[in-house]
């Protein structure tokens, strides 16, 4: 991955993520909305992107973690490809869709919404379908499938790791 782009909000985002995988989900948490401050609601979308679906990841309520995966959602739609290949010149915005819609199912169906859940699941499968049969599209394929799973069991457990 060349990241070497010197973006500085996502070294911050890294460096924020480094924590929450420490297990310091807090500070991980109060790092990624000081940097939402900082980028602002109207800033560079892949900040925005980046920092919303992370920062879903990290809330406490299911209702706070949709808030944030819609942000994410809503920020990825200003991106362009030569943007997030400033980045990392292996990315495609479309590549970063089916995670985003199937995060969205995922909390939906977890926050008693069926309907809005199965909408964003008719999404995220056959944009995963274009995904590579690498690590990462398998990974997303088979979420969709455990949260479709969930779903049609009426289901609003957590969606538990693979």
């Amino acid at each position: 991955m060349d990241t070497n782009d010197g973006d500085d909000v996502m070294a911050h985002i890294g460096r924020a993520l480094e924590l929450g995988g420490a297990g310091d989900r807090a500070a991980a948490r109060e790092a990624l909305i000081q940097l939402w401050d900082r980028v602002g609601g109207t800033g560079d979308a892949l900040h925005r992107c980046t920092i919303a679906h992370h920062l879903a990841d990290l809330q406490e309520s299911v209702a706070d973690e949709v808030a944030w995966d819609r942000r994410a959602l809503a920020a990825v739609a200003e991106l362009s490809d030569e943007r997030v290949q400033r980045h990392d010149a292996s990315l495609r915005v479309r590549a970063l869709l089916p995670s985003l819609h199937l995060n969205l199912a995922d909390g939906y169906r977890r926050a008693g919404d069926p309907a809005r859940a199965r909408e964003h699941l008719a999404v995220a499968a056959p944009l995963a379908a274009e995904l590579p049969d690498d690590g990462y599209g398998t990974m997303i394929r088979e979420a969709i499938a455990r949260v479709g799973a969930l779903l049609d069991a009426g289901s609003r457990e957590p969606l538990a790791a693979p």
